[in-house]
């Protein structure tokens, strides 16, 4: 009862914090996808960049997130950012990038030998090959990557709050501190939902973009 009187109280506040937790996520994995799907592709080409690439993203993605944003802090206070929106957001597009670059990097690697046989013997030159074969068959599993990096990026951000970024994992923050478990509940029940939500619709578009690619070929 105390939790459903709390999002009753504070729906509005809510509403605009989970909003700001979107906004986050949304820049963050957006930079993301434009960083990581080119690169992907490049290195599906260059076999020993591909494996320092995806090796460096790796070691990047077991540190700790308040490690990583304590390692933001100091270098961002030189241009004055370094608490809030601006390290939250460079550190979630560093963890974004194994996923889409992996996922990218295995997709356009995998892509059937014989298919691209047949757009060599159509006269296909490399980039119509790439943009006309490859990236279509490959975009499920592109879209996977993505998938997979916003859910990672929604409960990152919560994190975040503790170095001033907002969103939702303000209410996680401020219920620990405050030792108020009903907010801590609320923060991260919110999360959750939020990571729920955007999951399924995410897998919504990866199912769309899968009967598409397989009646390309």
């Amino acid at each position: 009862m105390e939790l459903l009187e709390f999002f009753q109280q504070h729906w509005g506040e809510m509403l605009a914090k989970t909003l700001e937790h979107i906004q986050l996520v949304g820049l963050a994995v957006g930079l993301s996808i434009l960083i990581g799907v080119p690169f992907g592709i490049y290195i599906s080409q260059k076999e020993r960049l591909a494996n320092l690439v995806l090796a460096v993203a790796g070691v990047i993605m077991t540190i700790p997130s308040i490690a990583l944003f304590g390692i933001m802090i100091p270098i961002l206070s030189i241009i004055n950012h370094g608490i809030g929106f601006l390290p939250a957001f460079c550190a979630l597009v560093l963890y974004s990038q194994l996923p889409i670059i992996r996922n990218t990097y295995v997709a356009v690697k995998n892509v059937d030998a014989n298919i691209r046989d047949a757009a060599k013997g159509m006269g296909m030159t490399t980039r119509e090959r790439l943009i006309r074969v490859e990236i279509p068959m490959a975009l499920p599993v592109i879209m996977a990557g993505v998938r997979m990096a916003v859910i990672l990026t929604i409960g990152i951000a919560a994190i975040a709050a503790y170095i001033g970024a907002g969103g939702l994992g303000d209410y996680i923050s401020r219920g620990i501190s405050t030792s108020y478990t009903t907010m801590v509940q609320a923060g991260a029940l919110s999360v959750s939902v939020l990571a729920l939500g955007s999951d399924f619709l995410l897998g919504q578009i990866q199912r769309w973009i899968s009967p598409r690619t397989a009646d390309s070929k």
